[in-house]
């Protein structure tokens, strides 16, 4: 099977990291300068067919996808699907640069726009990886693809039939789990160095009991306002870069 990866950057950084591509549409009357002009220069370098087409043709494709609420930017590649990676992947990556295992676990993160800016920032951020459940989650498609910037290229990405268990697994590799969730104890009080996996909930609902019950500790973000809460890309974010302070 295939997949749409739409919008210049998106598919730009789908070249670098040499995503298997079968074709890229640009529409015709497009000016192929800046970014365009590098997207049709490396898709020939790589032996890919770039086609002109019509915007009618391009919505046509957008539309097929189920995303058609994407700004195409006037290109759309077809590539091979996504492709998974395993926790174990991820952990042999850490040990590969020599850096303790940074990971982060997404409870049933259902809306891909939240997907996509997770894992853009988690790539910022020197995550290893981004281990997400199979079922009540967003897969990483071409709407999570475009928003993460390209980062999801080079973002592993696992994904896994039950949470708890990979987070036994994890603490039997002398990984330590924190849960992003209410608590007693600020994130800025935790030692979020070392091997780590840091568990964001979902949207509605937060980290679900049986997950929160298997994590070492909780973290918390500090709240001042009326609003108790936080966009879920937006919580992981914060506690994501404070980690990374605390690494540095």
């Amino acid at each position: 099977m295939s997949e749409l990866i739409m919008g210049r950057n998106a598919v730009l950084e789908a070249l670098k990291a040499g995503r298997e591509i079968e074709k890229i549409n640009i529409e015709k009357n497009r000016n192929r300068g800046g970014s365009l002009k590098q997207i049709i220069a490396k898709a020939s370098d790589a032996g890919i067919p770039v086609y002109y087409s019509d915007r009618a043709y391009m919505d046509k494709l957008a539309d097929g996808s189920g995303a058609s609420d994407v700004n195409d930017q006037g290109v759309i590649a077809l590539a091979s699907d996504f492709e998974y990676s395993s926790p174990e992947d991820i952990l042999e990556l850490a040990e590969k640069r020599g850096e303790d295992p940074f990971i982060l676990v997404l409870d049933g993160i259902e809306d891909p726009h939240n997907l996509g800016a997770i894992i853009r920032t988690a790539e910022c951020a020197g995550v290893h990886g981004v281990i997400i459940p199979k079922r009540r989650s967003a897969s990483v498609n071409e709407t999570v693809l475009r928003t993460s910037a390209g980062a999801a290229e080079y973002m592993l990405c696992a994904r896994v039939t039950n949470i708890g268990r990979t987070i036994e697994m994890l603490q039997d590799k002398g990984v330590w789990v924190c849960a992003c969730d209410m608590g007693e104890e600020l994130m800025y009080q935790r030692d979020l160095t070392g091997p780590l996996a840091l568990v964001i909930g979902s949207e509605g609902f937060g980290i679900s009991r049986l997950v929160k019950e298997k994590c070492d500790f909780v973290a918390t973000v500090p709240m001042k306002g009326h609003v108790n809460s936080l966009n879920a890309s937006n919580a992981a974010a914060i506690v994501m870069y404070e980690a990374l302070r605390q690494r540095l």
